[in-house]
């Protein structure tokens, strides 16, 4: 590629390098969508995101939260393809891309000033992709860049990397050949001192392994930083000052001083509804004493609440009392159930205090994979999970909506924790989809997701290698950095504690973690607590409740799901199966019933609601593909008579001659002394010619049928 920059075209670019796990980075600044607040071009290796940071110059009139928008964009062009989209554009963002937006926000978030209120957008557009090079990486980089060396008030810089485990060894910012068979990918987001997101994937990965990965790329990540705080000195814009949001902190100081104790007396209880009914009773009486003297009261009561809360609970947990008494490491109570919907393929409910999921399982065939149109190198996904949030979960009169960003990214967590123990498509040919619904919810759905559809599937006869369970860790940190880990969050602990810490996995190891921050980042001693907290959680909860309901898979698929079978062809015989237009094919599934997928390596597929459908079809395909083979035994019919010799049939459509000589061990004189059409008989392969035209013996095959049955062996 030839370029020519000019400072006259360009005065303020900037091109700023590093080395990324052994390939080439760059952050290039000064080129491109100079009306943004920042805009950097990434390239690493042939990928290229431009990530562009933009802010509105004030805030929206009564707005009291921080509101910021991330985009991930996906363009197809960015790996050479047309959307197969009815018009050929890009639509809404896809599943990956919706999570990769996420996987940016969470870390960003928790670093802008609390009080600011002015509109954020960041949009990450991938112009190009190496598969090598994570597109999600650069972006990050992007992101972090792009926010620093703009003038939106920030407290970054962060950086972040990829960790794979391949062959027991870490590996950072794996390729795409490594990603094929590592054990682990797991994404860490660093600040220059803790760790602020852990995304993870794992097939059963150990918790040393795990820490020693995020410790890793934590050490690693500081290289970014040091070019990101380069680039701050150099270039960077001074940040703007911003209308702080307003509080009243006088009528906040009159609250806390009347009502304390019967604040305190209204949070100390298990059950969500009665606590949010205590406090709107109580809410009512600050407006008797207070309204008076505060007439704008009303527009701080959200925040005064808030705070309260907060101040409430972040108390009691330092001094180890949790707002439902519960110890630091004490389950709330659990339920499980399997077989709730009699006529589903799998289902299972799990409870945990006032959250439960109810989980179905449906089995399919394999054309009904999600088929996906993106610019990952998946193509598409034979085992779906899917997440349901209806408003009644939290006593919310509110519509169904399509699922938001949210609800998709609790079902991929879901997804990934359960995918390392889905069986092969050898071992078990069918299409899964795991709908997780949300009936009630205080805390931690996304894990009781995980523990009820490992019910649901297990329900289902999936034969998992090993049943998963979730769990997560909350924290909270005093003034002086002591903190206090405490396990299985309800929703008030998440609200107002520091982290949601979810990890899931089996009792050999990790599959999942997902981590959600409030605070400024963690430490390796918080991390390295939270991993040890809720590996014991987890194994309590399989060993208490999931498997004292059901130990193992069942043994067999539902009734009601399809019967399936798998059987493999040379592939040059695939055309004979399909027919002329498909009419070979489709005259055996009008025969049989069954649904037949054929994979191009020779792979067949075929499913029916009951097992004869399926053997009918197997057979059907069987004589199709027959070949016989020289020196194997057949029994078959006698299809036709010639002064030389008899045929008899083979399979259908597949005959071989019995010469005369061949009919019997003495001479006969003619073909009908030995046989007649219709009769059935054994007859052995001696010989297939150049032709293909087979030549049988009956002689021969009765001589090694005696010598068999002489020695005590079953004739097939």
């Amino acid at each position: 590629m030839s370029t020519i920059i000019t400072k006259r075209q360009f005065p303020n670019y900037r091109k700023y390098e590093m080395e990324l796990a052994g390939r080439p980075l760059f952050l290039e600044v000064g080129k491109l969508a100079e009306l943004a607040n920042a805009a950097v071009m990434v390239g690493y290796g042939d990928t290229r995101v431009l990530v562009c940071a933009t802010a509105s110059p004030r805030p929206r009139d009564g707005i009291d939260f921080f509101p910021l928008s991330v985009d991930f964009e996906e363009k197809m062009y960015a790996v050479g393809r047309i959307p197969g989209s009815f018009n050929r554009r890009e639509g809404r963002p896809g599943e990956k891309g919706i999570l990769t937006s996420r996987v940016i926000d969470r870390p960003i978030r928790p670093l802008f000033p609390y009080d600011f209120r002015n509109d954020v957008s960041i949009m990450a557009t991938v112009m190009s992709v190496d598969h090598d090079c994570s597109p999600e990486i650069a972006a990050l980089i992007g992101t972090s860049a792009a926010l620093a060396i703009s003038d939106i008030p920030w407290n970054g810089p962060v950086g972040a990397l990829k960790v794979g485990l391949v062959d027991g060894k870490l590996v950072l910012n794996p390729d795409a050949e490594q990603r094929k068979v590592s054990d682990l990918d797991v994404t860490v987001v660093s600040t220059g001192k803790k760790v602020v997101m852990i995304e993870a994937g794992a097939n059963e990965v150990d918790n040393d392994t795990m820490f020693n990965a995020i410790q890793l790329a934590h050490e690693e990540n500081q290289k970014q930083i040091a070019l990101i705080n380069q680039m701050v000195s150099e270039i960077g814009k001074p940040k703007f000052d911003y209308p702080h949001a307003d509080f009243d902190q006088a009528l906040f100081d009159r609250i806390v001083a009347d009502f304390m104790d019967e604040a305190k007396a209204a949070m100390d209880t298990d059950d969500k509804n009665i606590r949010e009914s205590r406090w709107n009773a109580m809410i009512e009486k600050w407006h008797e004493a207070y309204l008076e003297e505060f007439p704008n009261m009303d527009q701080y009561l959200d925040e005064i609440t808030y705070k309260f809360q907060k101040k409430i609970v972040k108390a009691w947990l330092l001094e180890g009392h949790r707002v439902d008494g519960r110890a630091k490491n004490e389950i709330r109570p659990l339920g499980a159930e399997v077989g709730v919907l009699p006529r589903v393929h799998g289902s299972g409910l799990f409870t945990r205090g006032q959250t439960q999921v109810l989980s179905a399982c449906t089995l399919d065939t394999l054309s009904a994979n999600q088929k996906l149109d993106t610019i990952w190198e998946e193509t598409e996904k034979r085992y779906m999970h899917h997440y349901n949030f209806p408003g009644y979960s939290v006593g919310e009169a509110k519509p169904a909506r399509s699922p938001g960003r949210r609800e998709i990214g609790h079902g991929a967590l879901a997804e990934r924790a359960l995918l390392p123990v889905i069986p092969s498509v050898e071992e078990f040919p069918y299409a899964i989809r795991v709908v997780s619904e949300v009936v009630s919810s205080n805390g931690s759905t996304s894990q009781g997701s995980i523990c009820g559809s490992t019910l649901a599937l297990m329900d289902a006869g999936v034969p998992i290698k090993a049943p998963v369970a979730g769990i997560s860790c909350g924290l909270i940190q005093d003034d002086d950095g002591a903190f206090t880990t405490f396990i299985d969050i309800q929703g008030v602990e998440d609200f107002h504690g520091e982290m949601d810490f979810k990890v899931a996995g089996t009792k050999k190891g990790i599959t999942a973690i997902q981590m959600d921050l409030k605070n400024d980042g963690l430490t390796m001693a918080i991390i390295r607590e939270a991993l040890d907290t809720t590996y014991d959680a987890r194994c309590e909860i399989l060993d208490q409740i999931m498997l004292p309901v059901i130990a193992e898979p069942r043994k067999e698929v539902s009734r009601y799901a399809p019967k399936m079978i798998t059987m493999h062809i040379d592939p040059d015989k695939i055309r004979d199966v399909i027919g002329k237009g498909g009419s070979v094919i489709q005259k055996i599934v009008a025969d049989t019933g069954a649904k037949i997928d054929i994979n191009d390596d020779g792979s067949i597929f075929i499913a029916s609601a009951d097992a004869a459908g399926c053997d009918a079809a197997k057979k059907c395909i069987d004589d199709i593909v027959f070949v016989p083979e020289i020196g194997k035994l057949y029994y078959g019919r006698v299809v036709r008579l010639m002064t030389f010799g008899a045929f008899v049939e083979l399979a259908p459509g597949k005959d071989g001659l019995v010469h005369i000589s061949k009919l019997a061990d003495h001479r006969i004189e003619k073909v009908e002394d030995a046989c007649k059409i219709g009769d059935m008989m054994w007859v052995k392969v001696t010989d297939i010619d150049e032709k293909g035209r087979v030549n049988l013996s009956h002689k021969d095959a009765m001589k090694e049928i005696a010598a068999k049955e002489a020695a005590g062996e079953r004739i097939k």
